[in-house]
């Protein structure tokens, strides 16, 4: 069994005064022609989190509050692998491991650890307890960046079912959204051993022309959100997948255009009122940035998109238990009888009222309920 070590963050001082130095020789372009987010971050919005980044954010605070959860790394495959791990109070407690996507991290999940670790606590029984494991993925936050090719989201999925085995975890229960989702249907598709079921909040959709055909709100919709995406909201996805070391050299070297290319994202995909910040703050949104500046994680990340984009949902189909909990600003659509096409054996599938593509990050008491009521159903199975 590999070692499995801790791991403590203390950024150099000299790190953040280069950050300091570098926002504070930004070159701005001109504002947009529009009055609205459609050609991108307003100059405005943009030059007010930098601001507050260069003069009011503090980073320490993060850090700290990183080190207190416990961080890990363990070498898995030729690759250090970052990782948060919570065990729970109540040792009955189910192994759960939750999986980020881009541009996220660990930090989308750190209001719900808590309450998933310890539920009597924070309104929960014994009985609905986890032990909580979160990888940060390959190129993102603290884990290695691969040296060559081949780290696409099924060679993930193995890993992490490596990660939880050397944790003395024979039998646990993954969860994701984005990335993190698409990584969880490809374990569940590999049925690795101990894994006994899979809850994600974007399923992934395989319709067939015949699915496409039928009549109905919900297939409409979900054919108007794919639509929408394609022409409207794709671009970073087709430069990340086709481009990664291109706009890789822009997001590690100005802090500027790394957080305008993050915050469009939590713009467009979180359900707001108009602006992130009616639903994340901006220490929530730096912290996250954070995670992709210091360690220089723009083209590793991006690369990600290269590896396993165009094949998204061509996994094999999962027979496991598999939950599913919408949220209404996802990015697409997937009606249940889409997604079956992939998830054959689902036993849990909720609309939530609100929340977008940051289901944990934006909403995390709806996240917890939703997690609570779909594993305990699998529980009941074991």
């Amino acid at each position: 069994m590999s070692a499995i070590n801790p791991f403590h963050l203390a950024v150099p001082q000299s790190d953040l005064d280069d950050l300091r130095r570098r926002l504070a020789a930004t070159r701005w372009p001109e504002r947009e022609t529009v009055a609205d987010w459609s050609q991108g971050v307003p100059l405005a919005a943009l030059q007010e989190l930098v601001a507050y980044w260069a003069d009011g954010y503090d980073w320490r605070r993060c850090e700290a509050r990183l080190n207190g959860v416990g961080q890990f790394t363990t070498g898995i495959d030729g690759l250090d692998i970052h990782f948060l791990h919570v065990r729970s109070p109540h040792e009955q407690a189910a192994p759960l491991i939750l999986t980020h996507g881009w541009p996220g991290s660990v930090v989308e999940f750190m209001e719900v650890i808590a309450p998933l670790t310890d539920p009597v606590a924070h309104g929960g029984r014994a009985e609905d307890a986890f032990h909580v494991v979160v990888p940060s993925l390959p190129g993102y936050g603290f884990s290695g960046k691969p040296s060559g090719t081949g780290w696409g989201v099924e060679r993930i999925g193995r890993a992490w079912a490596e990660l939880m085995r050397r944790l003395g975890y024979a039998g646990w229960f993954a969860q994701g959204g984005d990335w993190g989702g698409i990584v969880t249907t490809a374990m569940g598709g590999q049925a690795p051993e101990g894994l006994a079921g899979i809850h994600t909040n974007m399923p992934l959709a395989r319709p067939s022309a015949q699915d496409r055909a039928q009549d109905g709100a919900e297939v409409r919709e979900a054919l108007e959100a794919g639509r929408r995406y394609t022409k409207f909201d794709s671009g970073y996805a087709k430069v990340q997948s086709t481009r990664p070391q291109t706009i890789g050299y822009a997001l590690v070297d100005s802090p500027v255009a790394l957080a305008a290319w993050i915050y469009e994202k939590l713009a467009g995909w979180t359900d707001n009122a108009g602006s992130p910040l009616d639903v994340l703050s901006m220490e929530a949104v730096l912290d996250n940035v954070m995670l992709y500046w210091l360690p220089g994680t723009g083209a590793s990340a991006a690369r990600l998109y290269w590896e396993s984009y165009g094949r998204i949902g061509q996994s094999g189909p999962v027979l496991l238990p598999a939950g599913v909990s919408t949220f209404p600003k996802e990015i697409t659509k997937a009606p249940r009888q889409w997604a079956q096409q992939i998830l054959r054996n689902i036993v849990y599938w909720n609309d939530c009222p609100q929340g977008g593509h940051f289901a944990a990050w934006e909403q995390p008491e709806l996240f917890v309920s939703e997690l609570r009521a779909c594993f305990s159903l699998m529980r009941q199975e074991q």
